[in-house]
């Protein structure tokens, strides 16, 4: 994996992170830290899947950077998939 690689990674599930924060604050409570946190490593999880994958290929790639767009949306959703609703009961308030 090269320097580049690992700083699009970054960056691209960073940016993503915080698109879906935007978007899961108007209906989850998640912490602010924890969507971006997911994208970066789905993303890294990408860069080195295909760096595993790849023939020798320097820098990253286009196919490199679709997976990691990829998998950081796919790990932003869980992230605000499993949250908790505001509102909604939990097992706590429950007892």
């Amino acid at each position: 994996m090269t320097g580049l690689s690992l700083i699009a990674a970054v960056t691209v599930g960073a940016v993503i992170g915080v698109a879906g924060r935007m978007l899961a604050a108007r209906c989850r409570t998640v912490p602010v830290w924890l969507p971006p946190a997911a994208g970066v490593a789905a993303a890294v999880l990408a860069t080195v899947l295909t760096r595993m994958a790849s023939v020798g290929e320097p820098g990253p790639t286009l196919v490199e950077f679709v997976l990691q767009v990829l998998f950081a949306v796919a790990g932003v959703t869980a992230v605000a998939l499993t949250a908790e609703r505001p509102g909604t009961p939990t097992s706590e308030k429950l007892r």
